[in-house]
């Protein structure tokens, strides 16, 4: 009698994880550019992490002042949600352009998924420890890919379509 009721519940949320996956999906394809630049968090910068922000790689910082300049967990999410809307930009333009370096865009998959690991155990270590030396390496870490994930957008950017590049930048 139970088994039953297991196998239907099973399906049903099985279901319900496709259906929403499929979802999700087609809005992804359908998103156009502009959709994807407003939903960069405009009220966080990371500009104070690098004095080449967005052209080269690497914080200017310790990790002390990484956690000053990132403004704690509140940088530490922005981060985490800047990486997926940078990740859905390098899917677009692998999308939209033919001529879009393959290397670079498994690179910028790889720098946001690393960085929302990174977050995620510095946000984790922080609800336990507040800001420990363990959350400000991690954050430092996250800060520095971050960083990095940025300038190779910019390039992807300047090589594929350097009219979007102002629009880029203003929203980082």
């Amino acid at each position: 009698m139970i088994f039953p009721l297991i196998q239907i519940a099973t399906l049903t949320i099985v279901a319900l994880y496709l259906g929403r996956w499929r979802e999700s999906v087609r809005r992804r394809n359908t998103q156009s550019w502009d959709s994807l630049l407003v939903r960069l968090r405009p009220d966080w910068s990371a500009r104070e992490l690098s004095d080449h922000f967005l052209w080269k790689e690497g914080v200017n910082a310790t990790p002390e002042e990484t956690w000053k300049r990132i403004q704690g967990a509140h940088g530490l999410w922005a981060m985490y949600q800047n990486s997926r809307v940078m990740l859905e930009m390098a899917d677009y333009a692998f999308r939209h352009c033919e001529s879009v370096n393959r290397e670079l865009i498994e690179t910028l998959r790889s720098d946001a998924m690393q960085i929302r690991v990174c977050v995620l155990m510095a946000l984790a270590q922080y609800a336990c420890t507040q800001a420990s030396e363990g959350v400000r390496v991690n954050a430092f870490r996250a800060a520095s890919m971050y960083t990095g994930m940025a300038a190779r957008m910019t390039q992807l950017l300047q090589e594929n379509a350097a009219i979007v590049v102002p629009d880029f930048v203003a929203a980082m």
